[in-house]
């Protein structure tokens, strides 16, 4: 479906153009939604920069995703997934907490300065909507920081996601719906692990882009 993030992300910026999107910031999710971020934001041309995510795992098993969180202290979690067991909870607690300090240590990695969403119209871009949980969590963020709007963007998604998006977004723009969804990498033909430095190099490129 796509060559690379790049090719997915001039792809989307061209048609969110085409469909007359306005937006004041792009934001990516990183780190692969920040690729595609970067060449949406050039299509529209409008400055971008991150909002940073973290997937929480399962307690007893941390690659299963049971929600995420986001800046401004945002958490949302799989209730239905967790259950009532005392002791997953109270192990799960330790790992958002942790999951946490990440976040803030990714913050400071990736942000000289804080965010300023009040009143603006924000395009929230990642790479893939699997479960749309990140996404969610991100879009809660945009909205605890004051955004005026904030649409959700990504080159392929589940519909499921999708559904789950709209209750909370004020729009979702997906190039490729599939009921079927299967692992966002599924979509690309090259879809290798983005790395920190490769998510600090494109914003000091767009620092240097806006000096």
């Amino acid at each position: 479906m796509f060559a690379s993030r790049e090719d997915a992300g001039q792809r989307l910026g061209q048609y969110l153009k085409d469909q007359g999107t306005q937006a004041d910031l792009v934001l990516g999710l990183p780190r692969g939604g920040v690729i595609v971020a970067a060449q949406v934001a050039h299509g529209l041309q409008v400055p971008w920069d991150v909002l940073v995510v973290r997937k929480i795992g399962h307690p007893w098993h941390r690659e299963f995703a049971v929600g995420a969180m986001a800046e401004k202290g945002v958490v949302v979690l799989d209730e239905q997934v967790i259950g009532r067991n005392p002791l997953i909870q109270a192990e799960l607690n330790e790992i958002i907490e942790e999951e946490k300090e990440r976040l803030n240590s990714y913050q400071a990695i990736f942000r000289q300065e804080p965010l300023d969403l009040i009143g603006k119209a924000v395009l929230l871009v990642d790479d893939g909507l699997a479960t749309g949980s990140t996404t969610e969590a991100a879009v809660l963020s945009a909205k605890k920081q004051q955004a005026a709007q904030v649409i959700v963007a990504a080159p392929v998604g589940s519909t499921s996601a999708i559904e789950r998006l709209k209750k909370v977004a004020d729009g979702v723009c997906v190039l490729w719906p599939d009921p079927e969804f299967d692992a966002v990498g599924r979509y690309y033909e090259a879809f290798s692990q983005t790395t920190d430095e490769e998510v600090i190099d494109l914003l000091r490129a767009e620092a240097a882009r806006g000096a």
